[in-house]
C-alpha cells in the first residue's frame, strides 16, 4: 500500500500585505514584472487582458488555472474551437497519440507563444520556484515559450530558499501526489525542481500574486 503524506497546513497561511509588497518588489528587481490583485477573479482578468484575441496558449496542468476559471475559458470543447478567442494548445495535445507523435508533441509543448500556469513558492527575494513530476512544463518556462504567466496564491510566498523547499515537500507534493492518485492512478514525485532566479529577458514573465489561497 502506498505511503500517504499529511500535508502541513502551515504552508497555507496566507502572506501579510508587507511580504507581498517586498516579494513583488524583489520581482520586479529580478526582471519579472509583478501584479498584486485581491481575488482570484480579479487575476482571472488580468491573465485575459495579458493573452492577446488569438494568441497561441497553452495552459499548464494548474488547480489555480481551473480554480479560477481560466483553464476552462481557453481550452473550450474541440466543437468550440471554431469560435475560440486563443490558439489553444493543449485541447491539440490531447487529440495527439503519444506513441507515434511524440517529437511534435514536445515541440509543440516546449514552445508556446504564451504558458500560463502557476508556481509551488516564491520567497521574498523573489525567487520562483517550480516543482514537477515529469517536468513536462518546464522547457516552456526555462525559456521556450514567448511569454509566461504565473497566478500565485499569496499562501505560496515564503520567506527564503530553504522555506520553498520546506513547502513543496511539506506541502505542495502531498497535496498533488493525492490529486495525481485520484486523476491518474499513480502518484507523483518532486523528481525535478526548476528555481528562477532572475529572468533574463526581462518582462517575459509575469506573476500575478492574489491574497487568497489558491492551488497548492
Amino acid at each position: 500500500m502506498a505511503t500517504v503524506l499529511t500535508p502541513n497546513r502551515a504552508w497555507t497561511k496566507l502572506a501579510s500585505d508587507d511580504q507581498i509588497t517586498r516579494t513583488a518588489a524583489a520581482l520586479e528587481t529580478n526582471g519579472m514584472r509583478a501584479i498584486v490583485v485581491d481575488t482570484g477573479d480579479e487575476a482571472r482578468h488580468q491573465v485575459f487582458n495579458l493573452l492577446p484575441v488569438g494568441a497561441q496558449v497553452l495552459t499548464m496542468t494548474s488547480r489555480t488555472l481551473e480554480t479560477i476559471g481560466v483553464a476552462e475559458e481557453i481550452n473550450e470543447p474541440a466543437e468550440l474551437a471554431e469560435s475560440r478567442r486563443y490558439d489553444a494548445v493543449r485541447p491539440r495535445l490531447l487529440q495527439m497519440d503519444m506513441q507515434t507523435q511524440w517529437p511534435e508533441m514536445r515541440r509543440i509543448g516546449a514552445s508556446p507563444d504564451y504558458a500560463v500556469g502557476s508556481v509551488h513558492a516564491v520567497t521574498e527575494h523573489g525567487e520562483v520556484f517550480v516543482a514537477s513530476a515529469s517536468g513536462s512544463q518546464l522547457a516552456a518556462y526555462v525559456s521556450g515559450a514567448g511569454s509566461v504567466i504565473w497566478v500565485v496564491g499569496s499562501q505560496k510566498i515564503v520567506p527564503d530558499r530553504d522555506a520553498a523547499f520546506q513547502r513543496i515537500y511539506e506541502y505542495s507534493f502531498p497535496r498533488e501526489d493525492e490529486r495525481a492518485r485520484e486523476a491518474y492512478g499513480i502518484g507523483s514525485g518532486v523528481n525535478k525542481v526548476l528555481v528562477v532566479n532572475r529572468e533574463f529577458m526581462p518582462g517575459r514573465i509575469t506573476v500575478i500574486l492574489v491574497k487568497q489561497e489558491l492551488g497548492f
